[in-house]
């Protein structure tokens, strides 16, 4: 990929991000061909936050952080899911994902100091999540079988860390989108692009992962959108990409249709693969009314054994109607934010990204904790962030200005004032 100067970010920023990345993986998932104890993955992606603090801080010693109300509103969450978590309602296992969620939210703070309004991150967030799916398609190339297994209904898992389709989809919806804007806002060039897109579009394509599809169709549309009016490129684009669609629309619906379907029924298809009766147990569960404004606090985003993969519902349980409404917020924010920003190559990423993690929330659960979409959502607030203002040069000192300032008379240094010359 192209490369473009990173002014004033250290490079270990970088690993930084890697090890959020790692840390965010989760540690449940497929089998894997060399067997991996849970307890294991969960030491080493509990590591690598701790490592990410400890580098962050080292690269930060002085506490410099940048103003974000975003991730004050993260903190604002962190509050409330202590104070719901120390009931221990949820056992002592909320209270260590509140530290994990503390851990979190401080590197982030952290990093903000070189949020900036450029790309930076957004190539950090590209070659960490692809460094991911080729781990992904390396399992695929050792062991076909068990990359996708019968126990997804032959859908593509992680084989060498324990990653599921969502997952997988999730990370190449994402990186597809960003790397198609920057091609269209030629950050960078097709080769580079192309080396990224085919093979992630295959992977996406092999997870059958709905949401991650329609996420990227709809959040790109809408990125592109915000550039029609002063980008030809992206009127260009986006006028492929319609006759493209009505082409395939026309002459693959019957496998488009398949392959959405997945071989379900019409009645598992309408209750989405059974998570409505799981999001109307929950909503049915009598609670107080401190579980009402609180909730119950941080658990494993599950109600009676069975995933609740809907972010709102999860925060709703975990952290309640106050952590509901500091998500909402989180949206709000920076969706209004990305409207009031001219037209832009970051401002159409920033909302690619938010657009993207709104769609995903109605079926996948993780915007009240450390998650993926958490970062994503922290790559569009480095993208609407102002610039920071460049350091003013400190002011000569008086008789330096009388010297060198043209047109002054030139002072005569006596002779004994001069210092020795060292040979």
């Amino acid at each position: 990929m192209h490369e473009e100067p990173e002014h004033g970010t250290p490079r270990a920023v970088a690993v930084v991000w890697g090890l959020l990345v790692l840390n965010t993986l989760g540690s449940a998932g497929a089998k894997t061909i060399v067997p991996l104890p849970r307890s294991l993955i969960q030491l080493v992606t509990m590591g690598s936050l701790v490592a990410a603090f400890a580098l962050a801080l080292a690269l930060n010693p002085r506490l410099r952080i940048r103003p974000s109300a975003y991730v004050s509103l993260l903190t604002l969450l962190l509050v409330t899911s202590v104070i719901a978590s120390v009931n221990l309602e949820s056992g002592f296992g909320a209270l260590f994902r509140c530290f994990r969620l503390s851990l979190f939210v401080s590197t982030l703070w952290l990093l903000s100091r070189w949020w900036d309004g450029g790309l930076t991150f957004v190539r950090h967030h590209i070659r960490m999540y692809f460094a991911v799916l080729g781990s992904v398609a390396a399992g695929l190339a050792v062991s076909p079988g068990a990359a996708m297994p019968d126990l997804y209904g032959g859908r593509l898992v992680g084989a060498l860390w324990p990653l599921t389709p969502p997952q997988i989809g999730q990370y190449a919806a994402v990186i597809i989108g960003l790397t198609a804007l920057l091609l269209l806002g030629r950050r960078t060039d097709r080769r580079s692009a192309a080396v990224i897109i085919v093979p992630s579009l295959v992977l996406l394509a092999l997870t059958h992962t709905r949401t991650a599809t329609l996420g990227l169709l709809l959040g790109l549309a809408l990125a592109i959108g915000s550039l029609f009016l002063t980008s030809a490129a992206a009127r260009r684009f986006f006028g492929w990409a319609v006759l493209c669609a009505a082409v395939a629309a026309v002459g693959f619906a019957s496998a488009l249709q398949t392959w959405f379907l997945r071989g379900q029924s019409q009645e598992n298809f309408s209750s989405l693969t059974g998570r409505a009766k799981v999001w109307d147990a929950l909503l049915a569960a009598p609670r107080t009314t401190a579980q009402e404004w609180f909730g119950v606090g941080l658990g494993d985003k599950s109600f009676g054994g069975l995933p609740i993969d809907n972010s709102w519902l999860a925060v709703y349980n975990e952290q309640g109607l106050i952590g509901v409404g500091l998500v909402a917020a989180v949206l709000v924010v920076l969706g209004g934010v990305a409207l009031l920003r001219p037209p832009s190559l970051q401002r159409a990423c920033a909302i690619f990204l938010i657009s993207y993690c709104a769609i995903a929330s109605y079926t996948e659960a993780g915007l009240g904790d450390a998650s993926p979409y958490l970062l994503h959502l922290a790559v569009a607030v480095s993208l609407l962030a102002a610039p920071a203002p460049a350091p003013e040069p400190a002011a000569p000192p008086a008789h330096a200005t009388a010297l060198t300032t043209p047109g002054a008379p030139r002072r005569r240094v006596p002779r004994w004032a001069r210092r020795p010359e060292v040979s």
